[in-house]
C-alpha cells in the first residue's frame, strides 16, 4: 500500500472508534478549512513479535525512515517517530511501547499470554495496525487489574492494535492562527480538553504546542460486564521554525507524556 492508502484504511478504522473525530474535521471543514494531519500514533508492547520494529514495517516498506525516539520514565514507555523520507507532507508516524520488564510478574504474565494467543497468520507485520484487538473477549477484572499498573496497558488489552490518535495540523489551517483559537473553538463546540499539565502542552520556545480532546469513550463487552471504555482522541499540533527558518519535526516527551493521559479513565 501506498501512504495515502495506509492513511485512509487507518483513518475509516479510527473513526469508528473515535466519531468526535469526524464531527471536529467537519466543523473545521464548516470554517473553510482543508484539514492536514500531523502525525498518527500507536500504542503496542516490547514483546518482539508486535514491538516498534514490527508496527513500523507497512510504513518503511512506503518511504518512510526512522527520526528519533524518546523515553518516558514514569510511564514506562519507549518511543520512536518516523518521517517519510521524500513526502514532506505525509503525516509523521509516532509509535511506543509498554517496557513491560519493568512492571510486576503479574502484568508480564497477562501481556505474552495476549500475544501467545495471537493466531501466527494475525502477526503479519504488514497489516498489524490495522487489525484492532487479537486476543479473546477482555475480562474486567483483568482490565482493572492492568489499570492499577498501567493506564496505557489497560487501554491496549481493550483496544489492541490501531491508530490511538490522529492529529491536526494547525500550522495549515486558513481561519486559525493559533492553538489558543483552535482550543476555544472546540470548547465553544462542546469538546472537553485534556488538561493534564495544562490544556497546552509545550511552549514557542520548544517549537512545538500540541493539545488534545479527551478520548471518546465506546461501551465494551467485557466477559463479565459491559462497561464505556476510552477508545481514541484527536490531537492538535501547532510547530514553530527552527533557527533555519523550517518548523520543527519532532516531539517533546514531556508534552507528549501528558497527551498520553487523553485516554486515561481517571481523566472522564
Amino acid at each position: 500500500m501506498n501512504t495515502t492508502q495506509i492513511f485512509d484504511k487507518l483513518w475509516n478504522e479510527y473513526t469508528e472508534r473515535t466519531p468526535s473525530a469526524q464531527k471536529i474535521k467537519e466543523l473545521f471543514s464548516n470554517q473553510g478549512n482543508e484539514v492536514f494531519n500531523d502525525h498518527v500514533a500507536f500504542r503496542t508492547f516490547d514483546d518482539e513479535r508486535v514491538n516498534i520494529e514490527v508496527l513500523a514495517k507497512p510504513f518503511i516498506e512506503a518511504g518512510y525512515v526512522e527520526k528519533g525516539d524518546y523515553v518516558f520514565e514514569a510511564k514506562k514507555l519507549y518511543a520512536k517517530h518516523f518521517e517519510h523520507a521524500t513526502d514532506k507532507n505525509a503525516p509523521r508516524v509516532f509509535i511506543s511501547q509498554l517496557k513491560t520488564k519493568e512492571f510486576s510478574a503479574e502484568l508480564q504474565a497477562e501481556v505474552k499470554a495476549m500475544i501467545d494467543s495471537i493466531p501466527a497468520a494475525d502477526l503479519d507485520a504488514s497489516t498489524l495496525v490495522f487489525k484492532g484487538r487479537l486476543w479473546e473477549q477482555p475480562s474486567f477484572d483483568v482490565y482493572e487489574k492492568l489499570q492499577q499498573e498501567s493506564e496505557y496497558a489497560a487501554w491496549l488489552y481493550v483496544n489492541g492494535f490501531c491508530s490511538n490518535h490522529f492529529t491536526v495540523d494547525v500550522n495549515k489551517l486558513s481561519t486559525f492562527s493559533s492553538l489558543q483559537e483552535v482550543n476555544e473553538f472546540l470548547k465553544e463546540n462542546g469538546f472537553k480538553m485534556n488538561t493534564s499539565g495544562g490544556e497546552i502542552k509545550g511552549t514557542p520556545e520548544q517549537m512545538l504546542e500540541q493539545s488534545s480532546v479527551l478520548a471518546d469513550r465506546i461501551p465494551v463487552a467485557f466477559k463479565e460486564v459491559t462497561k464505556e471504555i476510552t477508545s481514541c482522541y484527536y490531537e492538535f499540533a501547532f510547530r514553530h521554525p527552527m533557527s533555519n527558518g523550517q518548523l520543527y519535526s519532532g516531539f517533546i516527551a514531556g508534552s507528549a507524556d501528558k497527551i498520553f493521559e487523553s485516554t486515561d479513565m481517571k481523566l472522564q
